[in-house]
Parts: C-alpha cells; sequence; structure tokens
C-alpha cells in the first residue's frame, strides 16, 4: 500500500502472566500441578468411558474437550514462564488461535447439548432411548465438532489476513482474537463483526438450550413429591449445572464487564480460569458428584480384581497343587463374578 511500511512478521512477543521472576516460578509450579491434575483427571473419565457403555452420552465426551482445550494453552504457557523470551511464531500463533477457538466453541456447544440430554432423561424418561440414542448422540458430537470447525476457519481466516506493522507485543500470555486485533495495523471492524456474530450465534443459542432445558427440569422437581425422588433429580444434573455456572459465568464477566483501569490483570485472570483451571475443575466435579461415574470406577475395579483372580486361579491349576486349595479358589472366583 502505497505512503505506508508494512512488513511481514515472523513471530509475536507475549508479555506474558508477569515479570517478576521469583513469581513466574511459583506460578510455573502452580500451573504445573494444575495441568498434571487435568491432564490425570480427563485421561481417568476416558478410560471410564472406554470401558463401560452405560457412560457412552454426550455426557462424556466432554473430557477429550477438555484434554485439548487445556494443552492448546498451558504447555506454551509453562515454557514461557521460564524463559527470558516469550515469543511464538506467527504460524505458530494462529495455529494456538485457531485449535483454542475450536475446543471452546466446541465446550460451549457440548454443555448445551448435554443440558438437553439431562432434560430428556428427567422430563421424558420413557423415550430417552428413541430420542438420545447412539447413533442421535453420535451425530450430535458430529455436528458439535463441524459447526465449531466452521466457525474457527472463518474467524482465524478473517484475521490471518490482517496486516502488522512491526508492533508484535501481545498484550497476553497467549494468542488471542482482541489481542490481536490490537496490535494490528489495518483496520479490524469487519472482523470483530463477524468475531461478534459467531460468538452471539453459537453462545447465545447454547445459553436459550440450557435455559429451557433446566427451567424445565425445575418445573418437574417441583411437581416431584418425595424427597428421594428431587434429590436423584439434582444429583443427576447437579455436576453439569455446575460447570454450565463456572463456564458461562467466567466467560460473561470478562467480556460483558465493564471497562476499568485494571482490565488488562482481570482479563489474565479470567483467561487462566476459564483456559488452565476449569479444565481441571470439571472432571473433579464429575468423579465426585457423579453417581454414575462412581459405579463406573467401582465396576472397573471388581473387573480387575476378578481378572487378577482368574489368573491366580491358572497358576494353582498346575499339576500337582492340593484339591482343597483349587475348590476353595474356584468357589471365590464365583462369589467375584457374581459381585460383578
Amino acid at each position: 500500500m502505497e505512503g505506508s511500511n508494512y512488513t511481514v512478521l515472523m513471530e509475536f512477543l507475549l508479555s506474558g502472566l508477569t515479570d517478576v521472576p521469583e513469581l513466574e516460578i511459583l506460578l510455573s509450579l502452580i500451573f504445573l500441578t494444575v495441568y498434571i491434575i487435568t491432564i490425570v483427571g480427563n485421561a481417568g473419565i476416558i478410560l471410564l468411558i472406554t470401558n463401560d457403555r452405560c457412560l457412552h452420552t454426550p455426557m462424556y465426551f466432554f473430557a477429550f474437550i477438555d484434554l485439548c482445550y487445556s494443552s492448546t494453552i498451558t504447555p506454551k504457557m509453562l515454557t514461557d514462564l521460564l524463559a527470558v523470551r516469550k515469543s511464538i511464531s506467527a504460524p505458530g500463533c494462529f495455529t494456538q488461535l485457531s485449535s483454542f477457538s475450536l475446543f471452546a466453541t466446541s465446550e460451549s456447544n457440548l454443555l448445551s447439548l448435554m443440558a438437553f440430554d439431562r432434560y430428556v432423561a428427567i422430563c421424558i424418561p420413557l423415550r430417552y432411548t428413541l430420542i438420545m440414542s447412539k447413533k442421535v448422540c453420535l451425530w450430535s458430537v458430529v455436528g458439535v465438532y463441524v459447526a465449531s470447525l466452521v466457525s474457527c476457519v472463518i474467524n482465524t481466516g478473517y484475521i490471518s489476513v490482517l496486516s502488522f506493522c512491526g508492533a508484535n507485543v501481545i498484550r497476553h500470555f497467549f494468542c488471542d482474537f482482541v489481542a490481536l486485533y490490537r496490535v494490528s495495523c489495518t483496520d479490524t471492524w469487519s472482523n470483530e463483526m463477524m468475531l461478534f456474530a459467531f460468538s452471539a450465534l453459537f453462545t447465545l443459542s447454547a445459553i436459550l438450550i440450557i435455559l429451557f432445558s433446566y427451567s424445565s427440569i425445575l418445573c418437574a422437581v417441583f411437581k416431584i413429591q418425595s424427597v428421594m425422588g428431587r434429590s436423584k433429580v439434582i444429583s443427576t444434573c447437579g455436576s453439569h449445572f455446575l460447570c454450565v455456572v463456572i463456564f458461562y459465568g467466567t466467560l460473561l464477566y470478562m467480556y460483558l464487564r465493564p471497562n476499568s483501569r485494571n482490565s488488562q490483570e482481570q482479563d489474565f485472570v479470567s483467561s487462566v480460569f476459564y483456559a488452565v483451571v476449569i479444565p481441571m475443575l470439571n472432571p473433579l466435579i464429575y468423579s465426585l458428584r457423579n453417581k454414575s461415574m462412581k459405579n463406573a470406577l467401582k465396576r472397573l475395579v471388581l473387573r480387575r480384581r476378578t481378572t487378577n483372580f482368574g489368573l491366580q486361579l491358572r497358576v494353582l491349576s498346575i499339576p500337582g497343587t492340593p484339591n482343597r486349595i483349587l475348590k476353595f479358589a474356584r468357589s471365590h472366583e464365583r462369589q467375584f463374578e457374581n459381585i460383578y
């Protein structure tokens, strides 16, 4: 463009969370612990899902998204906390941006799908297996990923054609849409409107589905006379509702609050919470508050015990083993099988 000095940037510099070396070491230890808990917790849920058919519902596809969602931000953040020069290449920045956008949008859409799943289970229980069949669940999850991918490709494509005129310092600890808009030297109005339109489309539709589902569930709870029945409904929806409140509460606080002098510090805190802490909290909430997860874990442990006991029985079946020991072992194997 005539009269302008545009340069092709090969990398961006991240401002990071803090410039205090002592605090960087402390934060790196804290976030490393959080990330390990996130990996172990979500990987454990995925293991239970693959070993138990009762958990093959939309609710438990959440663990895979949390695992990927956290891994797009946390490893790079941990590296930058211990690095003197916090830089990221331009392709790496756009890759991180697109991946985070994909999984964040998928998580939002999946939360609404999970809310509808709870609505059908509680308000239309007799038709649950028909409405939320395995085929419907599979195609619903595929639809969530396809819609999120379309939004991600369009928004990332729009931002990748922006010009950056040497101002390559991103005031954030990862590549974010708003942070990149601030360092661009071209007009970003159309990009911001496109981002706003897609965010409004997916977020508002997800919130409306969640509000409809939980208002219907609330009406159903008031109609239940027994205390046991109400507690069962609350335990069924409690873990999901808590995740909804934490996820959307953080996002709404970040994007709907008025600007202030401390807005950047508050943005950092909110971003750390929904990008790093929430993926750790979700598996803890599901494992501690969800009865299905506890029962699946018990079945997995009993299955391992039965397998180990069968192995011990085969060892005892070696010629020369007293019949009395073999008889005792076989009777206890049947007891384990009955328990399982």
